[in-house]
């Protein structure tokens, strides 16, 4: 075991192929998020909103229940075994899109999806984690969300291109089954990191022996018992249920403003792109400033982008409120996770980043839930802006409440 070297840089063939296999877990997602609520409403006569979103309701509470089992699974029998079957159930969400009949079956699918993102995502952000220095995680982190949310955004965009120029169905989910496929080889042959966890355990532990927590234990630390750790949660719920909002209402809210599919699509693509790249950048950050003022500001930012949608008008001006929503939200997002590397310890980690993951998740389903409730209830626009409440809720929180977890080494 002697012979482990921990670090991005000692690792840094092992430490791409993970960045690189994110990309194509994210772009399972960017597949569908332009034109699955459009399929809603055209091919399913879908007329409430809160019925179009049941598709992200679906997803949200799957990913969450997966990414809470997901982290006492990769603690207990390994990282990579998770990563294949993540991608195993992956291959079942376009098939059953292509052939769905009714729109049941689209939900369907949208749990499977939130299985694979809860087993790949959930394990790739872990296994870079296991390989980097404690000064380096907001850096991996960034480096995992930047390629996921990459992937996000390049296949919303292309998505949403073949849609505008073929049609809806079946083709644009033929790129699902070809990134499953190439997500699953790479699995297969990547390294497991389980020698990792056992160095890094060795190095905070005098006897080599870290004492393990139950999961209640962890449960209960991760939700409301430890103070910063329970801001972790709570400020990634609301991220996320800002995002479940977005993810179901900015395709149906630029299409009542007149845009076409194929801008609408740049402008979906636009908010997760943004998050994926500044990620490089608040990651890093995050490791040389600390993480409390990045988290309390990108909850303000994410807020008041929300707002300024609603309140601008034309393609440009959404177009740079969308990059600003996804720049608040990669403030944030790589940020809150190596935030739980500094307070969790090593051979709870994967745990407590599954319970955070867990809670943050449930952001998706009742992001859609409030957004197709209220949309429902008022419009579109009060749906926006009602949501954008709560990660300005947060951000007062992290500000006031919230410890530097950061310890400078």
């Amino acid at each position: 075991m002697g012979n482990i070297k921990i670090g991005i840089k000692e690792n840094i063939l092992l430490f791409t192929i993970f960045v690189v296999m994110n990309f194509f877990v994210g772009a399972m997602v960017g597949v569908e998020r332009t034109v699955l609520p459009i399929i809603g409403e055209e091919q399913f006569g879908l007329a409430s909103t809160s019925a179009a979103l049941s598709f992200i309701v679906s997803f949200g509470f799957s990913k969450a229940i997966i990414n809470y089992f997901a982290g006492g699974i990769a603690d207990r029998f390994g990282r990579k075994r998770a990563l294949i079957a993540g991608w195993v159930v992956g291959l079942f969400v376009p098939i059953l899109i292509i052939f769905a009949h009714a729109w049941w079956v689209i939900v369907v699918a949208n749990i499977l999806l939130g299985i694979n993102q809860g087993l790949a995502w959930s394990m790739l952000v872990n296994m870079k984690i296991d390989v980097a220095k404690p000064t380096q995680r907001g850096t991996a982190v960034g480096l995992n969300e930047f390629a996921g949310y990459s992937g996000v955004a390049v296949f919303a965009a292309f998505s949403g291109y073949i849609a505008q120029n073929v049609s809806l169905r079946p083709e644009p989910f033929f790129l699902g089954i070809v990134i499953v496929l190439v997500g699953l080889i790479l699995s297969i042959f990547v390294k497991d990191t389980e020698p990792f966890i056992k160095e890094q355990m060795k190095a905070t532990s005098k006897n080599g022996q870290e004492k393990r927590k139950s999961a209640g234990e962890i449960f209960a630390l991760s939700t409301w018992r430890d103070k910063n750790l329970s801001n972790f949660s709570f400020s990634g719920l609301t991220t996320n249920l800002k995002d479940g909002m977005a993810w179901g209402l900015f395709p149906l809210y630029f299409a009542t403003v007149g845009l076409s599919v194929s801008e609408i699509g740049m402008i979906v693509a636009v908010y997760p792109a943004a998050w994926g790249m500044f990620q490089l950048l608040t990651g890093t950050l995050s490791d040389k400033w600390g993480r409390k003022r990045l988290i309390a500001s990108g909850m303000y930012l994410q807020a008041l982008s929300l707002w300024m949608i609603l309140l601008v008008d034309g393609f440009a001006l959404w177009f740079i409120a969308a990059a600003l929503l996804g720049l608040g939200t990669a403030m944030v997002y790589p940020t809150l996770q190596a935030a739980i590397s500094d307070v969790a310890a090593p051979s709870w980690r994967a745990s407590s980043m599954g319970v955070y993951r867990f809670w943050r998740d449930t952001g998706y389903a009742f992001g859609a839930l409030l957004a197709g409730l209220f949309a429902d209830m008022l419009d579109v626009s009060w749906a926006i802006g009602l949501v954008a409440l709560m990660p300005f809720i947060a951000g007062v929180l992290a500000q006031l409440t919230m410890d530097e977890t950061l310890q400078k080494q």
